[in-house]
């Protein structure tokens, strides 16, 4: 399969992209390569189809990663569309797969977990690594792992209540999860960046 032009995105199982959202806010350019690739045969398991995201798709983007809260009529406003432009990006976007959801930021520390913690943890042998990130799923407390080149096999992040319920997570659930060989801890003492991408920082850098 080749990939062409690298200023577009690559989306997974285009075939089930809604053509009504396609045409509703795109170009005529962007109908004629979904029609060219829909008359391709035969599909794959898995196909893609590439999009071209326009400077308002970045605006949005860039918008809800820093407020996901904010109703969409305040944000047609401020961007100087109307709302139901406003939904039909979002909706495009949904189908894309580029769009996965939305959170809130909560201040775990106000909730009474005063703990963050990193830890790196090493493995028997790296093909363990389904079996190990399977059963660190199944612990609450673990919020994120990656799966990372370097010394660890095994990077995650763990949020705890205090010390002892860290040594409780550590010792009671983690160390005794088979593969997992040893580990090393990291509480963090302040975080001082949290923040999404600036993806129109970028989009600009790179015209």
């Amino acid at each position: 399969m080749k990939f062409i032009d690298t200023g577009f995105l690559f989306v997974q199982d285009a075939e089930k992209i809604n053509p009504q959202i396609l045409s509703s806010d795109n170009s005529v350019i962007l109908r004629k390569r979904f029609k060219r690739f829909r008359q391709l045969k035969p599909l794959k398991p898995t196909t893609f189809f590439t999009v071209k995201l326009d400077r308002l798709d970045l605006q949005i983007i860039d918008e809800l990663t820093k407020n996901a809260t904010q109703p969409f009529t305040e944000l047609a406003k401020k961007l100087f569309v109307s709302g139901g432009t406003i939904h039909v990006r979002m909706r495009k976007l949904h189908e894309m797969g580029i769009v996965k959801g939305s959170g809130l930021h909560v201040d775990y520390e106000a909730l009474g977990y005063d703990i963050s913690a990193f830890l790196g943890i090493y493995l028997d042998k790296s093909s363990l690594y389904d079996d190990v990130s399977g059963a660190l799923m199944n612990i609450p407390e673990i919020v994120s792992a990656h799966y990372t080149t370097g010394q660890y096999s095994i990077f995650a992040k763990i949020v705890c209540r205090d010390t002892n319920h860290l040594r409780d997570v550590l010792h009671d659930k983690i160390q005794k999860i088979q593969g997992i060989q040893r580990t090393e801890t990291f509480i963090s003492l302040q975080e001082s960046i949290n923040r999404p991408v600036d993806i129109l920082n970028d989009a600009d850098n790179k015209k």
